[in-house]
């Protein structure tokens, strides 16, 4: 009897672990290059043109002021002796005031100009993650995992399972999308 249950319990087992081969699910991975996505990405690379025009701009008309301040102060230089030590320690003082003003004022421009860009670029990085999931759900990967020169979650990969340039022609091709709708409506 106590073999006959032995048999019966090792052919449950034996049967139980021999799942068809429809029940296996295939785990299918692949990896972005994040370093070389966000570098060669259309939507970046414009992001990073407009913050750089916009700092120009900001910082030619900062820098009309600092000329400005410039020219005042080289000319304080030679009133100086002219018009005596009082007017002097007077106006040295206002100078100096003045100096922290723009000093003050670049450093808020320089904040104001990277919190901005933080913003939008936190926003266009959730972009490309939800266009990364969008693509790995149609596409039937289990994992893609993310590597890149400053936060690499991958030691070693197979080239044939980079998907970065899949993944970079559907961001530029989606991002020019919109671009090419407004086009037409004008």
């Amino acid at each position: 009897m106590k073999k006959i249950v032995v048999i019966i319990a090792l052919t449950i087992s034996i049967v139980s672990c021999n799942k068809p081969a429809a029940e296996v699910k295939e785990v299918k991975t692949a990896y972005v290059d994040t370093s070389v996505l966000m570098k060669e990405y259309t939507g970046t690379k414009d992001l990073d043109a407009k913050y750089k025009a916009k700092g120009e701009e900001k910082g030619r008309q900062l820098q009309a002021e600092i000329d400005k301040f410039k020219q005042e102060a080289s000319n304080f230089q030679a009133q100086a002796q002219a018009n005596g030590q009082a007017w002097a320690q007077q106006k040295g003082a206002e100078l100096q005031r003045r100096e922290q003003q723009l000093a003050q004022a670049q450093q808020a421009l320089s904040q104001q100009l990277q919190q901005e860009g933080g913003t939008e670029m936190d926003s266009l990085v959730a972009g490309v993650k939800r266009t990364i999931k969008a693509y790995g759900k149609e596409k039937g990967f289990t994992y893609i995992y993310g590597t890149g020169d400053s936060n690499a979650s991958i030691l070693y990969a197979e080239d044939k399972l980079d998907i970065t340039k899949d993944i970079l022609k559907l961001l530029n091709d989606k991002y020019k999308a919109p671009a090419a709708k407004e086009e037409v409506k004008k």
